[in-house]
């Protein structure tokens, strides 16, 4: 009886012995009656050996394929994501879905001889609406008060700027620029000729500034920085094109 156990054993293809990764799979009807999960789930299933149960998307299941989760696939007017609570088959089958073949397998499914659901999906990214707590208005005086004698702030002292000093337009078209005002007084030059109430160290009395000091306090750079972010950037032109 053992031989004969060891043989069955041995018969057993490999993909069977994977059953126990399977999982309960939520579809909205939607998807369902599409006939998509009809084609895509069993060329899964055979290739991995995981079954996957399909049912109602107000059923409880091991996974879901809706709105949340990692965006595997759009059609029928929305992207498709699936979540899961890290179910082994589960996880397997959305790398599956992401892989070469589960793409190539997900563009094979047709209509009237056209795709219905496309791999060409991103993850939506939110939009961060960054604020200050500073005034504008304030903000605006300071910079011509502290930072015009060598920025052009806008077009009131569009010519008496420094030749080699970035203007206040061209700093807002750099993807750090709130970083680089809040902390401007530690970017050269400024560290020679800058304090910041009680956040720089005084200056070396044998090594005064060249200039007349820039005084400013927190606060005031905060009204700065809520200034700036009102500037539209500086319109730089089409990139140079090289013939």
């Amino acid at each position: 009886m053992r031989l004969i156990a060891a043989i069955l054993v041995l018969l057993v293809p490999a993909t069977a012995l994977a059953q126990d990764s399977g999982f309960r799979l939520a579809v909205s009807a939607v998807l369902e009656q599409s006939g998509f999960m009809q084609h895509i789930v069993p060329r899964f299933s055979l290739k991995h050996g995981i079954r996957i149960t399909r049912v109602a998307d107000t059923d409880l299941a091991d996974a879901r394929l809706g709105a949340e989760g990692v965006p595997v696939f759009a059609g029928l007017g929305q992207v498709w994501a699936l979540q899961h609570d890290g179910h082994a088959g589960a996880a397997k089958f959305a790398n599956w879905l992401r892989s070469e073949v589960g793409r190539n397998t997900i563009a094979a499914f047709q209509k009237d001889g056209e795709a219905v659901f496309t791999s060409n999906v991103a993850p939506v990214v939110a939009k961060v609406q960054i604020s200050f707590d500073g005034d504008p208005v304030q903000g605006e005086k300071l910079s011509f008060a502290h930072c015009g004698r060598c920025h052009v702030i806008n077009e009131t002292n569009r010519m008496k700027g420094m030749g080699a000093t970035p203007s206040f337009g061209m700093l807002r078209t750099l993807g750090d620029w709130k970083n680089r005002f809040a902390t401007f007084y530690v970017l050269n030059p400024h560290p020679s000729f800058t304090q910041v109430a009680n956040i720089t160290p005084a200056f070396d009395p044998s090594r005064p500034p060249a200039i007349v000091p820039v005084e400013v306090t927190q606060d005031e750079i905060e009204a700065i920085l809520a200034y700036v972010a009102t500037l539209a950037p500086a319109d730089l032109g089409a990139p140079i094109q090289n013939q």
